[in-house]
């Protein structure tokens, strides 16, 4: 089952629940993820629903910490929170440490130096895309560095 008919799926039991603002933010994600196929002209495949989902996440991060107003505070916490509810497992900063690894032996790289890490961020973004967090994997490339 695609994320389109999860969230489908969950949109039509809140509206029989009468659970208007989760029935409202799920209409929100499903929107975008028609807008995204729609533009693709072909289906999403889960990889890009995820990728969707995450940045969807990540905009009510940004407009929670730009917002001073308690109300929408609140409401960008709950649109968070159903939100994962769909969002892949993100990984943790082991996980990034260990694929990092895996990237610099398979690029014979023991000593990372700062010119290294255009081929290290080539070779490991595909590995994590839609898994982690882009800013603390360059986070993690950089501290090799130092």
């Amino acid at each position: 089952m695609s994320k389109m008919e999860q969230v489908r799926a969950e949109m039509v039991k809140a509206m029989k629940s009468g659970d208007k603002p989760r029935k409202d933010c799920l209409s929100l994600l499903l929107s975008v993820l028609k807008a995204k196929t729609i533009d693709k002209r072909a289906d999403l495949t889960e990889e890009e629903e995820n990728g969707i989902i995450l940045k969807e996440i990540k905009q009510t991060r940004e407009t929670m910490a730009s917002c001073d107003r308690e109300d929408v505070e609140e409401e960008c916490r709950f649109r968070i929170a159903v939100l994962e509810e769909f969002a892949p497992k993100v990984m943790d900063e082991e996980e990034i440490r260990a694929v990092i690894a895996q990237v610099l032996a398979g690029l014979g790289i023991e000593k990372p130096a700062p010119k290294d890490k255009g081929a290290i961020m080539k070779a490991l973004m595909p590995r994590v895309k839609g898994k982690a967090d882009g800013a603390v994997v360059n986070r993690l490339v950089s501290g090799l560095f130092a």
